[in-house]
């Protein structure tokens, strides 16, 4: 059975550690960081969107779909998952954050395989390090759990995963690193 897959990029953050510029209009040797994101997803996934809560005009101008989250005040990466499963015409959404332009190329074919061979609803990455849950596949079926489990005041990303059977899938230093870009002197 084939199951459907968009992509969104969640870039809907504060990025305090940043002086509060907006991350993925960063540039990186040049290039914003969102873009260098956008190239990596295109070859693994047809349809990309990105959430962002400010600057919307300047993402608009990748000429890719922009969306704020419905929960206002900057609630994290969740509540940016929440909006996009909520706007998803697809099985399933492929979340990528837009500090972390070096991830696996192959990111999609292995979360993929995960929810079909253990029958999950939600894969995520990890490699030899720790855990990345903002580099995730989830299921559109969980868009009402999610809902509820933000309304009750929580925010914590794994959490939320571990609850939902999320299936952790590793990833080689050899496929991509998670490297994020979390200030401006890492841009350096």
């Amino acid at each position: 059975m084939a199951i459907t897959i968009s992509a969104v990029i969640l870039a809907g953050g504060k990025a305090r550690r940043m002086g509060g510029c907006d991350k993925g209009l960063q540039l990186l040797h040049g290039k914003p960081l969102i873009v260098r994101v956008i190239e990596r997803l295109r070859p693994q996934v047809g349809e990309i969107a990105i959430n962002a809560n400010r600057n919307q005009t300047e993402y608009a101008r990748f000429g890719l779909p922009v969306f704020a989250d419905e929960l206002s005040d900057f609630q994290g990466p969740l509540s940016g998952m929440s909006t996009a499963l909520t706007r998803a015409t697809t099985d399933f959404v492929l979340f990528t954050p837009c500090d972390s332009p070096f991830f696996p190329e192959n990111l999609l074919v292995k979360l993929k395989h995960a929810v079909k061979t253990e029958r999950a609803l939600l894969a995520y990455a990890c490699d030899e390090e720790r855990e990345h849950p903002t580099f995730c596949l989830m299921s559109v079926l969980l868009k009402d759990k999610l809902r509820d489990y933000l309304a009750s005041g929580e925010r914590r990303l794994l959490q939320f995963m571990r609850e939902n059977g999320g299936v952790a899938v590793r990833f080689t230093e050899n496929e991509g690193r998670f490297v994020n870009f979390n200030t401006l002197a890492d841009l350096q």
